[in-house]
């Protein structure tokens, strides 16, 4: 694992898994799924699969929609039948409202009191990083936050990161990107910018990318590794 050299002037964060927890819509998911709350991964990933296919394809959909046509597939996959309106109620509420990691709010207040500009860059839409933050008691410990609702290009894709970059003026090695998937954190190393793999439970880097400039296991050693 590699030493970042230069401490980040900002430190953006991706937010679903990276700071809110998921495993609370194990519930909902598994409700429409005739009890398999263990469909709960298989879902989420198969709504980022199809938010990639948007992005290549250049055929833009909104990262709800997708999230109740992914899990439409996931249902269908496996001989169940679920309208829309099902698959919309299993996602909307649960995901507005997840609940932050434990230790979020106490690395977040760190990093702010160490001086560092806090900023989120996410998938989901504006409004739902909005009210997701607003639920989560999250909203002050962030100075910006960005979605690729404005642009229409998905992470990883590269055009993500670099507009992310633009609007904060700033060079991608000026830039610490911390996230919980290794997509996101193979893809913000491939752009330029520091980066951070919060190890949250059954989440793995992907072997063949560049390895991230800090491993932790969550934001608490983040903060330590960054004083």
């Amino acid at each position: 694992m590699s030493q970042a050299v230069v401490k980040p002037k900002v430190i953006i964060f991706d937010v679903n898994e990276t700071l809110l927890d998921l495993e609370t819509m194990r519930t909902s998911i598994g409700k429409v799924l005739n009890g398999n709350e263990n469909l709960t991964a298989l879902w989420f990933s198969t709504m980022l699969h199809h938010s990639l296919v948007t992005t290549v394809t250049g055929d833009y959909q909104d990262f709800g929609k997708i999230g109740v046509a992914a899990l439409q597939m996931v249902a269908q996959n496996e001989g169940i039948a679920i309208s829309q309106e099902q698959a919309v109620t299993a996602i909307k509420t649960p995901l507005l409202s997840l609940p932050a990691h434990p230790d979020v709010k106490a690395g977040l207040a760190a990093l702010k009191a160490q001086g560092y500009k806090i900023v989120s860059l996410t998938n989901s839409s504006n409004n739902g990083v909005k009210t997701q933050f607003a639920n989560a008691g999250l909203t002050d410990f962030f100075d910006l936050r960005l979605s690729i609702e404005d642009i229409k290009i998905y992470k990883p894709d590269l055009r993500a990161y670099a507009w992310a970059l633009n609007k904060l003026a700033i060079k991608p090695e000026e830039a610490l990107m911390v996230a919980a998937h290794g997509w996101d954190v193979a893809g913000a190393k491939a752009a330029g910018l520091q980066t951070a793999f919060v190890a949250r439970p059954k989440k793995a880097l992907y072997p063949l990318a560049t390895k991230p400039d800090y491993i932790v296991k969550d934001l608490n050693e983040l903060v330590k590794r960054l004083k």
